[in-house]
């Protein structure tokens, strides 16, 4: 009997470190602190994406970050993330900064940008003219 409750305990506790190491890491989302709500970008003009570093786990320190532009009309929460002309690709995630060139798009005054590292971080609305 002791060996029954014994095995049952060990069969236990194996599944259960299995099922802790098996669950998602610690995902880095890290605030946009640039562009910043109302800022206006011209078209073909040098701008700076910057985010928040303070708080990067272990895991995401040799990460690459990606940022794409989109715009979120009102009453919609669809982002229109143009994935075929992203603003920045493989910078250091570490870095908390990367100039992007501004695209010739449709002036807007709901454009956002969006990083992704381990998660995507949408920036507030901000406008794109000529």
């Amino acid at each position: 009997m002791f060996a029954n409750k014994f095995t049952a305990i060990a069969t236990a506790l194996i599944a259960a470190s299995a099922a802790v190491s098996a669950a998602p890491g610690i995902v880095f989302d890290p605030p946009i602190t640039a562009p910043t709500a109302g800022q206006v970008w011209t078209i073909g003009s040098t701008q700076t994406v910057t985010w928040d570093t303070t708080n990067i786990p272990e895991g995401s320190l040799n990460q690459t970050g990606l940022i794409l532009l989109g715009f979120i009309e009102d009453g919609s929460d669809n982002e229109h993330l143009d994935t075929q002309n992203p603003l920045a690709a493989n910078f250091p995630i570490v870095a908390g900064s990367v100039s992007v060139e501004v695209p010739d798009v449709t002036p807007r005054d709901d454009y956002v940008v969006v990083l992704f590292g381990d998660s995507g971080n949408t920036s507030p609305k901000f406008t794109i003219t000529n």
